[in-house]
């Protein structure tokens, strides 16, 4: 299977359909409902909202996810075609399309069972998925030309030398695969100050985004918050909650970071974790996202 944990929850859409074929004297029977073993739409329908529910007791690779949701739509013609559309909703970390086409394929199967006792020649074609919505692909932010970004490390032992730094090049590497190339880097101590100096000559510099790493935890020198919050002009309290409860599905320990977030100006800034694994499912649980807030700062200007 492939790892999906690094992933956020999103919802999730897929639609799929599939034709079946059959002479023009079996479509007559089922509208008049005079099908042997049955009414064909609605048994057809329980079959579909069934076996969309379990995809991954059949197929190998696919994540049992939860199925929030099953539409199932007929489209029968005079002329022998019938046209079933199938939709699937789920909030989950990856898609429902193998849902959605199971469904539909298991959906035609039925119809097919049903009728054969009364057409020997049935049809069954076109399975496929016609529509796909939710996951990161959806929000994908276009980078404004001459994005700045800082990214300030924050530790005593990084910086006199004793600990090499790897936080703030997870940080770096996340925003280069993002596509933004113009990042400054900078590592200081744990000295309220210098964290206050740095990122307010930033802001004044113009940085479009600023991200601190280390200093948000609870012991004695972690003075980061501190230092930041008298520079946020507007907090963003959502961002770092948001951040807290992706941690928190992953160690119980995310609950103790003190990070915070806002504007100043038109930059934003946003105190992430020391730890590489923190600043890491961080980085996971806000970007690209977060970066759709400069669309909107930007659309506000025109009004």
């Amino acid at each position: 299977m492939i790892d999906i944990t690094d992933k956020i929850k999103t919802l999730r859409v897929a639609k799929a359909q599939a034709v079946v074929k059959m002479s023009p004297e079996t479509v007559s029977l089922i509208k008049n409902k005079e099908v042997p073993k049955g009414d064909v739409f609605e048994v057809s329908r329980a079959v579909a909202i069934l076996s969309a529910k379990r995809v991954s007791e059949f197929l190998p690779f696919c994540h049992n996810i939860p199925v929030e949701w099953v539409g199932v739509e007929f489209d029968l013609k005079d002329e022998g075609i019938l046209k079933i559309e199938v939709t699937v909703k789920s909030i989950a970390r990856t898609g429902c399309e193998m849902e959605a086409l199971f469904s539909v394929m298991l959906c035609a199967l039925n119809i097919y069972d049903m009728l054969k006792p009364v057409d020997k020649n049935i049809e069954i074609t076109d399975i496929k998925v016609v529509e796909k919505k939710g996951g990161k692909s959806d929000f994908v932010e276009e980078i404004p030309e001459g994005f700045k970004v800082g990214v300030l490390v924050v530790s005593d032992s990084v910086f006199a030398g004793k600990k090499s730094d790897k936080s703030g090049k997870i940080i770096v590497d996340k925003l280069k695969g993002l596509g933004i190339q113009n990042i400054e880097y900078k590592i200081v101590p744990d000295e309220k100050t210098m964290i206050e100096k740095e990122v307010l000559s930033w802001c004044e510099g113009g940085f479009d985004l600023i991200l601190t790493t280390g200093g948000t935890g609870l012991s004695p020198r972690d003075t980061t918050p501190e230092a930041v919050k008298p520079l946020i002009e507007r907090e963003i309290p959502a961002i770092m909650e948001v951040s807290r409860v992706y941690g928190q599905e992953r160690t119980p320990y995310a609950m103790l970071s003190r990070g915070i977030a806002g504007i100043r100006g038109k930059t934003l800034i946003i105190t992430l974790p020391g730890s590489s694994r923190g600043v890491e499912e961080s980085m996971n649980a806000l970007f690209p996202y977060v970066l759709h807030l400069f669309k909107v700062m930007k659309i506000s200007e025109w009004h």
